[in-house]
């Protein structure tokens, strides 16, 4: 696989650092490219929540298309020391909060702010997607009223789930990648 690289924006072409080992798996540049096309405009002035950051890459290049802030967890002090390495080569340290925790914790604890974006790319064959997925469905003020999960699966994970607030509402295919979207419902603006 090529290197990681910031596709657009203000840190377009910057390359990105691994996470050492072969523990994370970073996303391609076709899917990115593909899932910042679906997003559109809208990431400007966004806030993003990368519940399994790897590398950093989903948030770095939201942050350079010119989302407000990004917050990225994962458990590995590897990844957390290369978000952190991204973040200082694309001058984006001041607009992101990195933190070693497990992701399905932290959604446990009531949020401070909800988010606009919520990117869920975890190990695979866990089902760490639909179990976030449950977090926050369960907790649905860590999404903004129309804000959006994103999940990110191989095709073979993917099931329906049983969600009481959530709604899949798009899924599209990459090869052996999958993006799952989910929003809120939408509220009927009062008269």
């Amino acid at each position: 696989m090529s290197g990681i690289r910031v596709i657009s924006g203000s840190a377009r072409g910057r390359r990105l650092k691994r996470v050492p080992g072969r523990d994370t798996r970073p996303i391609g540049d076709l899917v990115k490219e593909a899932l910042f096309n679906i997003i559109g405009f809208d990431i400007r002035d966004a806030a993003l929540l990368d519940l399994f950051g790897g590398t950093g890459s989903v948030g770095i290049e939201a942050l350079s298309r010119g989302a407000a802030r990004a917050v990225f967890l994962d458990t590995s002090r590897l990844a957390v020391e290369t978000i952190r390495a991204n973040l200082s080569v694309t001058d984006f340290s001041d607009w992101s909060e990195v933190m070693q925790t497990d992701a399905l914790t932290y959604l446990e604890r009531p949020p401070r702010t909800g988010f606009d974006y919520i990117y869920i790319a975890p190990p695979q064959y866990q089902n760490l997607w639909a179990a976030a997925l449950h977090c926050i469905d369960k907790a649905s003020s860590w999404l903004n009223p129309d804000g959006w999960a994103i999940a990110q699966i191989h095709p073979s994970e993917f099931s329906g789930l049983e969600l009481n607030q959530l709604t899949l509402f798009d899924r599209r295919r990459y090869g052996n990648t999958m993006l799952c979207f989910y929003s809120l419902p939408q509220r009927d603006e009062e008269i």
